[in-house]
C-alpha cells in the first residue's frame, strides 16, 4: 500500500513551494461594491494570493505544515519556516479578517474555504498558529451564525460540499477543543444524514474532485456516536460487499488535464482514495470491505498520483489531496 515518505513529501512540498506565492494566474472570489474595490489579489489577500484561487492556496499551507510536522529534517524545512514566518504576521492576518469583515464577504469561500482555513489553523506550528487564531476564530464563528440557519445540505462534488466542510472543520473543533463547534457539527450532520439510505451515488459528474457518496459517509464516520457508525453505513451503502454501488469502484478517466474543470476528475481519485482507506479503520478486522475498500484506494491513488504535476490547473491544488490519500 503507498503511504508517504520523506523523498514524496519533500517532492510535494517542492509543488507548493512553486506556486503559494505565484500571484498570477489569479481566480479571485470578489465581490466589487465600488471602483475602489478593483484590486489585485495580493492587495486584498497578504497571505492567500497565489495557487490561483484563495482555498488552494490556503490548503496548499496546509500541506505544507502537516509536511513540515512530519519530516522537520527534509530538504525544504527550512524554505519553509521562513515562509511561515513571513507570512503569517499579525499584519497580514489582520488584512484578512479585514477582508471577511466586508458586508460584500459574507458568503466568501462558504464552505470550502471555511474548512480548510480551520484545518490549516488546526496544523500550523507555534508561533503561527496563534498569530492565525483571529482568522480561524472568524470562521468557527461563521459556521456556528450558518449551520442553525441552514435547512438543507449541499451534495454535489465540488467546493460547496457540506460533508466535506464538516470533516475538516471538525479536525479543528478536535485540536482546539472547541466544543460548540464540534457539537454544531455533530447535530447537523445527524440532521441532514442520518435518515439517508441506499444511495445510488450518481457520480462521477463532469467537475467533481469530491465523492458525495464517500465523503458523507466519511463525515458520518467522525461524527456519529460511538456504534452508530456501522448500523447507519449498512443503511447507506447496503451493498459494497458486492462492489456495487460500481461507479465508486471504478477511478475517473480524466481526458484533459489542461481543463481546470476536467483536471477536477485527478482530485476525485485521490478523495476517493482517501475516504476509501479513512472508512477502513470503522470496520471490523473480519469484515470483507475491508480488503476491498483498500484495493480500491490503491487503484484510485495510483491512476491520479503521477499526475499532480505536470499544468497548473492541476498542480495549483492536487498535492493537497494527494497527502490526504497517502496519510489516511
Amino acid at each position: 500500500m503507498t503511504r508517504l515518505d520523506e523523498t514524496l513529501a519533500a517532492k510535494l512540498a517542492r509543488i507548493a513551494l512553486g506556486h503559494v506565492t505565484r500571484e498570477y494566474p489569479n481566480k479571485l472570489d470578489h465581490v466589487m461594491a465600488g471602483p475602489e474595490d478593483a484590486r489585485g489579489p495580493r492587495d486584498l489577500h497578504p497571505i492567500f494570493f497565489g495557487s490561483f484561487d484563495w482555498h488552494s492556496c490556503v490548503h496548499s499551507y496546509w500541506m505544507l505544515a502537516r509536511l513540515l510536522r512530519r519530516f522537520p529534517g527534509m530538504d525544504s524545512a527550512a524554505e519553509i519556516r521562513t515562509l511561515f514566518e513571513t507570512q503569517f504576521t499579525p499584519t497580514n492576518v489582520e488584512a484578512e479578517c479585514a477582508y471577511l469583515r466586508r458586508p460584500t464577504a459574507r458568503g466568501f469561500e462558504r464552505p470550502y474555504g471555511w474548512g480548510w482555513l480551520l484545518k490549516l489553523a488546526a496544523e500550523l506550528p507555534s508561533p503561527h498558529a496563534e498569530a492565525l487564531a483571529p482568522l480561524a476564530g472568524m470562521m468557527a464563528e461563521r459556521f456556528l451564525d450558518f449551520l442553525p440557519r441552514a435547512t438543507y445540505p449541499t451534495r454535489v462534488g465540488t467546493h460547496y460540499n457540506s460533508a466535506f466542510a464538516f470533516v475538516l472543520a471538525a479536525d479543528y473543533a478536535a485540536a482546539m477543543s472547541h466544543q460548540p463547534l464540534a457539537a454544531m457539527l455533530r447535530d447537523t450532520a445527524a440532521r441532514w444524514f442520518s435518515e439517508d439510505i441506499d444511495c445510488q451515488a450518481w457520480e462521477p459528474g463532469g467537475d467533481d474532485f469530491l465523492s458525495s457518496a464517500l465523503i458523507e459517509a466519511e463525515c458520518m464516520r467522525r461524527l456519529l456516536p460511538e456504534g452508530a457508525f456501522l448500523p447507519w453505513i449498512d443503511r447507506f451503502l447496503p451493498r459494497l460487499a458486492q462492489r456495487q454501488p460500481a461507479t465508486l469502484f471504478c477511478p475517473a478517466t480524466v481526458s484533459d488535464r489542461t481543463d481546470g474543470k476536467i483536471a477536477h476528475l485527478d482530485g476525485l481519485n485521490l478523495s476517493r482514495a482517501w475516504c476509501w482507506r479513512s472508512l477502513v479503520a470503522a470496520l471490523p478486522e473480519a469484515d470483507p470491505r475491508r480488503a476491498l475498500a483498500l484495493e480500491t484506494a490503491e487503484a484510485h491513488l495510483q491512476s491520479a498520483l503521477p499526475h499532480v504535476a505536470g499544468d497548473y490547473m492541476g498542480e495549483h491544488w492536487l498535492a493537497s489531496f494527494a497527502v490526504l490519500a497517502l496519510e489516511a
